[in-house]
Parts: C-alpha cells; sequence; structure tokens
C-alpha cells in the first residue's frame, strides 16, 4: 500500500529545504517559512484542508486534516520541520542516497518520520480506504528550542490520539524524561586581588555549590530509576564569574539542567537545590545566593495498555512481522505538551543516527515501515 518512491521523494525535497530554527542560529536562512509553504502545498495536494499557525511572525507550523465522518477516533501524527544547525557538515542539504541511507541535515531528526507521516495519509488517499476518525497531521516549527509549533496546534487541535513520530528506531516509546533550566548568582565583593580583607570572591563561593551538586548528583545516579528511562540527573552546564586575575569575583553565574524522571515534579527538583543554598548560608553568613528557574519541560509517560498503544501494537505486528519493543528514551519531546492536553500519546519512528551531529542519516526502509505502521494504526484506531 506505502508508495516507497513517493516517500523517498518526499522526504529529499524536505532535506534540501534549509529549515534551521533560527533562535539557535539566527539570520542563519529561511527558519521553517519555506518548508511551511511547501509542506502545505503537499498536504493540499492531497486533498486535506490545510492550516498555516503563526503565532510568532515567520515561526509557522502546518496543520493538514482529513476529515472523518464523525463516527470514529480523532488522531494525530505529529513530526518536526525545524533542525539543528549546519557547522561541520560537508553537504548539509545534499539528500544524497547511498546503501539505503538518506542523508543530510534533519533526515533522521526528524523529517524521515514527516515524510513517513505524510506517507501513510498518501496511501489512505490513493487506495480510497477514508478512516472513520479524522486524522491530523502536525508539521510543526521550533521543536528544538521553545515548541511553539506544537503549542500552537494543541490551541486549536486537541485529537483522542497522538503519535509523535519522533524517531525510535520502530520501537514503541512509552516514556521519556524531562527537565528544569536553573540560574544561580553568587554574590561576593569585588576589590584588587592583594586586598582580601576587602574582596568577597564570589567564585569560590560558587566552588561550594559545585560540590554540594556533585553530592546530589551521585545521590541521583544511585537513587530510585524509573524503569523506563533510568535515574534522574544533575549537572552544571555552563559557569562565569569575574573580571581579571588580580580582582576578586563580583558575582558567579552557574547554569544547570536537572533532567527529571516520571513521578517527579518540579518543586521537587527545585527544592533539592533550595536545600543546598539554605544550607549553605546557614553556615556562613557572608554566602549570598540566588536561583532562579529559566524553562521547565515535564516528563511523559503513557499507559503501556492505552488503545493507541495496543493499536499500534497490532499494526507492528501486521507490517513488521512481531510487535514493538516498549521502551523509554531520554531526551525531551513534544509528546510532553499533547499528554499534557489529555490526549493519549506515544511515540513511535523510524531508524537512523546523527541527530545534532555532523554526519546525519535515516535508514529509509524503515521510514517505509514506520509509514505502513502509521497508515494500519489510523484505520485500527479512527476506525
Amino acid at each position: 500500500m506505502i508508495d516507497s518512491t513517493w516517500i523517498n521523494d518526499l522526504l529529499r525535497a524536505l532535506v534540501r529545504i534549509d529549515s534551521v530554527n533560527p533562535t539557535l542560529d539566527p539570520g542563519s536562512g529561511p527558519g521553517e517559512a519555506e518548508i511551511a509553504a511547501f509542506t502545505a502545498g503537499v498536504l493540499r495536494d492531497l486533498g486535506l484542508d490545510v492550516e498555516i499557525l503563526e503565532s510568532v511572525p515567520g515561526r509557522p507550523s502546518v496543520v493538514g486534516r482529513m476529515a472523518g465522518d464523525g463516527r470514529g477516533t480523532s488522531l494525530m501524527l505529529n513530526a518536526h520541520y525545524d533542525t539543528v544547525g549546519v557547522e561541520g557538515m560537508a553537504d548539509p542539504f545534499s539528500g544524497d542516497i547511498r546503501d539505503g541511507r538518506l542523508y543530510g541535515r534533519g533526515s533522521y531528526d526528524m523529517k524521515g518520520s514527516l515524510a513517513a507521516c505524510i506517507g501513510a495519509v498518501e496511501a489512505l488517499v490513493r487506495t480510497g480506504r477514508r478512516p472513520a476518525g479524522t486524522v491530523v497531521i502536525a508539521a510543526v516549527a521550533d521543536e528544538e528550542a521553545a515548541s511553539i509549533g506544537t503549542q500552537d496546534v494543541l490551541k486549536s487541535y486537541v485529537t483522542d490520539g497522538a503519535i509523535v513520530t519522533e524517531p525510535t528506531s520502530l520501537q514503541l516509546c512509552l516514556a521519556h524524561k524531562g527537565f528544569v533550566w536553573y540560574r544561580v548568582v553568587t554574590r561576593g565583593r569585588a576589590a584588587h586581588g592583594s586586598r582580601p580583607d576587602l574582596g568577597v570572591d564570589a567564585n569560590l563561593h560558587m566552588g561550594r555549590v559545585l560540590a554540594r551538586l556533585d553530592g546530589l548528583a551521585w545521590t541521583l545516579a544511585t537513587g530510585r530509576a524509573h524503569p523506563l528511562v533510568g535515574p534522574a540527573s544533575i549537572h552544571a552546564a555552563t559557569i562565569a564569574g569575574g573580571t581579571g586575575l588580580s580582582t576578586y569575583a563580583a558575582q558567579c553565574r552557574l547554569g544547570i539542567e536537572r533532567r527529571t524522571i516520571p513521578g517527579e515534579t518540579e518543586s521537587e527538583a527545585t527544592l533539592q537545590i533550595r536545600e543546598i543554598l539554605d544550607e549553605l548560608a546557614a553556615a556562613d553568613a557572608g554566602f549570598d545566593a540566588s536561583l532562579d528557574i529559566e524553562l521547565v519541560r515535564d516528563s511523559f509517560e503513557a499507559r503501556s495498555d492505552s488503545r493507541l498503544a495496543e493499536s499500534l501494537t497490532r499494526a507492528s505486528s501486521a507490517v513488521v512481522g512481531r510487535p514493538p519493543d516498549r521502551v523509554g528514551d531520554s531526551p525531551w519531546m513534544d509528546s510532553a505538551f499533547t499528554a499534557a492536553a489529555g490526549i493519549d500519546t506515544i511515540v513511535f519512528g523510524p531508524h537512523g543516527q546523527g541527530a545534532h551531529a555532523a554526519e546525519e542519516w535515516v535508514d529509509l526502509e524503515s521510514v517505509h515501515q514506520a509509514a505502513a505502521v502509521l497508515a494500519a494504526t489510523i484505520l485500527d484506531y479512527c476506525g
């Protein structure tokens, strides 16, 4: 039922469009505008009702809707088409095919998935197998930064189910980690390096924070682990302080990332860091530090026996010949947003390598199989 040649041509065209996220690389290219226009055209040619969502100018997402007859269950296929930058890549937009792999920035993360989503619907349209429930393809902007796209989509489209098609090597992903970004600032007093009687070293005070965070990192690594995603973690991501070698640092700034697991809350994670700072302040009246939250993204966990998970398991068994392995993953995904909107959500996509790396490729056979599984899931789930 799947037209593999059609999918390959579509994927090559998608990869050849520069859609580097402009938040990550300002001024690098057209952002998502060009790929949005192309994707909208493809979906219109398939007969879908198309809407372009653009709450932030220049950051469009595209929704294609195949309306059901109202008797079935609605399903969203979600894929992002923005990419990270292309530094270090010899030919980032080639779309070359070698040994069954298609190369180029975004081929794996995740234009191969978008091609599979559209290829699944193309097969249904071509064969006249229209599901009873509405099918929505959400091709979204900005997942690599702030997820403007999926948040825009969910303002207008809340379906019964959603498959976020991040690449999973045809495995069924039922959980992933979340994260919290923190900024800790320690404050000292600037003075000449020869005057320890006047200076207070904010960098050394931050050293105390780092030592305690090292202990917290060990506690998390050896503590409670989620069966699919493992333990929580914390790391000191960035640090900057001081103005010169002969000057006591008046301020030091530390960026922290705390990866959370399903069952943890932001408030629990924040309390762990807050307690460290409070204890250091209690031990030294001269210790002065503040803690701010810069961004929170919740973890995700789906029910293993959800209707959508069972539908995709049946579809995969029929297409691939066996049920998919059930796994968790560590990166954050837009699935956390769809699940938070009350949508039965799972993650499933093709195989490849090189996300954010200098060489990126997607396995074409797995893209074709993903498309076939998605088409079969639509018919099973939507009626």
